[in-house]
């Protein structure tokens, strides 16, 4: 079995992976819809949407198995995003990339597969629409074409998805999609007894900077104070803005402990940049944090509710401090 290679924009490809919010999460109607439509238009026995993260290809959707996720060393998409085109292994028992594959030589034993990758706005190959056969197949030009189009079909959906979840001014997860993929996180973090830990973290007296340089430059500073944040926190943190001049991050797998670092580098950032001579007013904020406990925190809104609570005391403080 030949390695899969790496993509040159790999780490470029895995931010718009997780970007999506999607790694990770259970099958949804919207997208069932595209793969049950492929099974039907190809007669085939299996139709799956995927993504493909860093050493997992997580299933969104699936027809025909139950499959949520396998290695990226073995899966057939990993292939796939590597060129623009449909990929198609017509016999994987003559093909050397798959000749000696586990999903081939033992169960479930597939012979065929036909890919077409998933971009997301930015170019990035993110996934796919494949098929799966047991059996050895021909998939001719005019198969490849509709499949194409179909995977076109997939992509707007998963675009209108991230567009319905995402912040417009900063591009960071909106409340919406901190509850969605948050609450996923939880899940899986209650069933394999993980650690989380939310973060809230508001930004002190933000109104003056509206009301003294401008919204639009106001704007600005979310976006700067936006950036700092992502590019603190692990790639697999949801990072949101959840208000006005409101964030958080959800840190899935992590302990407080783990936090301190991450906290520290994003602090000493921020003093970086009020301490810039260039810099018209400084930037503080406020933050407070939780433990997720699965016996209290039902919800990711519970978990917003008591950091919020933290946060709060905080700025408590920091108003007293000032006045």
């Amino acid at each position: 079995m030949v390695d899969y290679p790496v993509p040159n924009d790999e780490a470029r490809r895995l931010h718009a992976v997780r970007a999506t919010g999607l790694v990770g999460t259970p099958a949804e109607e919207r997208i069932d819809r595209f793969t049950r439509l492929a099974q039907r238009m190809f007669d085939m026995p299996i139709a799956l949407v995927n993504l493909v993260d860093s050493d997992k290809v997580w299933v969104k959707s699936c027809q025909g198995r139950d499959i949520q996720e396998a290695p990226r060393e073995i899966a057939f998409c990993a292939h796939t995003i590597l060129s623009d085109e449909v990929m198609v292994v017509m016999d994987a028992r003559k093909d050397e990339r798959f000749a000696d594959n586990p999903l081939v030589v033992n169960e479930p034993h597939f012979r065929f597969y036909a890919g077409c990758p998933i971009f997301a706005p930015d170019g990035s190959r993110i996934g796919t629409l494949c098929l799966l056969d047991y059996e050895p197949r021909i998939f001719s030009t005019q198969d490849r074409a509709l499949l194409r189009d179909l995977a076109e079909t997939v992509q707007a959906e998963l675009v209108a998805v991230r567009l319905a979840t995402t912040d417009e001014l900063t591009g960071l997860a909106n409340r919406r999609g901190l509850q969605d993929v948050g609450s996923n996180a939880l899940a899986l973090c209650r069933r394999f007894r993980k650690h989380a830990v939310l973060l809230f973290i508001d930004l002190n007296d933000f109104k003056r900077v509206n009301d003294e340089h401008g919204h639009q430059e106001g704007d600005r500073a979310l976006r700067e104070f936006a950036g700092m944040l992502w590019d603190v926190f692990r790639q697999s943190d949801v990072v949101a803005r959840v208000g006005g001049d409101e964030f958080c991050v959800l840190a899935s797998g992590a302990s407080p402990e783990a936090c301190r670092s991450p906290l520290a580098r994003f602090r000493a950032r921020v003093e970086e940049r009020n301490a810039r001579p260039d810099v018209l007013y400084e930037l503080s904020y406020s933050e407070g944090w939780v433990e997720y406990n699965p016996a209290l925190h039902g919800s990711i809104d519970d978990l917003v509710r008591d950091a919020d609570r933290q946060m709060y005391a905080h700025k408590q403080s920091f108003t007293e401090s000032v006045t």
